[in-house]
């Protein structure tokens, strides 16, 4: 079984205590907040902190999930669609504060291999969407006398090889520009970052390392010893969509627990004794 450390402690902590009503208070309580793709996996996590703080939490997927926040089946690749979630979501609750564009991902295609239409998917997913999305609701934010703010889930596939997934990774880094891009267009009123995010653990780990061994081995390679709960990347985004960060804007902050051990010190053998082995 894999070791939590430090950081799943903490993490834990934090569960326990919003479950007995204490929580730290990020200055959220009130917010209307937008979460696409915001039913399931990181998107779960991150609604879930949104709403532990205080916050009217309203979520988009094509698909319902199971989580019991404000649902809306919405295509963000379509405008008429977002639209429609952004004019609802005004109508209902009156102002929108916050969004947290979290739709995204790709299976694992070879660049060679993949069709030209598989990639412009990809990209349409993972970068204009999340342009369709924020520009509808800067519309809104800069009408509003507190402005809002917005956050872009991004990758460390934005800024390493991916290979399998490189119109993913592409796209990612299309995101991170944009973010900082935007964050200079719509100031003061609006705050753009983003929030890159390593391995993560969901309900999808499986398809991608396997089975519990297999995802120990990966979370192995993180220096923190482990892939990162959904609701740590939550409880980032909310910092980013919260007043603490107020003086924060054009941004990319990495969630990654220290990211991956570089091949390299497991290769080289200038620190290893005549029988080969690491001292």
């Amino acid at each position: 079984m894999q070791d939590q450390g430090k950081g799943g402690q903490v993490s834990d902590e934090l569960r326990r205590r919003a479950s007995n009503g204490a929580t730290y208070d990020l200055g959220l309580e009130g917010r209307v907040v937008l979460v696409t793709g915001g039913v399931r996996g990181v998107g779960a996590g991150i609604s879930q902190v949104f709403a532990d703080q205080g916050a009217t939490v309203v979520t988009c997927a094509r698909r319902p999930g199971e989580t019991p926040y404000e649902f809306h089946s919405c295509d963000v690749r379509d405008e008429e669609s977002v639209d429609a979630l952004i004019n609802t979501i005004v109508s209902t609750h009156g102002r929108l504060d916050v969004v947290v564009n979290n739709a995204g991902g790709a299976p694992f295609a070879l660049a060679a291999d993949a069709s030209h239409n598989f990639h412009r998917k990809i990209i349409e997913l993972n970068l204009l969407s999340a342009l369709l999305v924020s520009q509808r609701a800067n519309a809104v934010m800069q009408r509003q006398d507190d402005g809002g703010a917005i956050v872009n889930i991004t990758s460390v596939s934005a800024s390493r090889p991916s290979p399998g997934t490189a119109a993913y990774g592409a796209a990612k880094a299309g995101l991170e520009s944009l973010t900082r891009s935007l964050a200079v267009e719509w100031a003061p009123k609006v705050r753009v970052n983003a929030l890159a995010a390593g391995m993560i653990r969901t309900e999808l780990s499986e398809l991608h390392y396997g089975n519990e061994d297999g995802i120990a081995a990966v979370g192995a390679t993180v220096p923190l010893g482990r892939l990162a709960d959904p609701d740590e990347i939550g409880w980032t985004a909310a910092f980013l969509a919260s007043p603490l960060s107020s003086y924060v804007t054009g941004s990319v902050l990495t969630v990654h627990g220290g990211g991956e051990r570089p091949a390299f010190l497991d290769a080289a053998n200038v620190n290893s004794n005549e029988n080969g082995e690491k001292e």
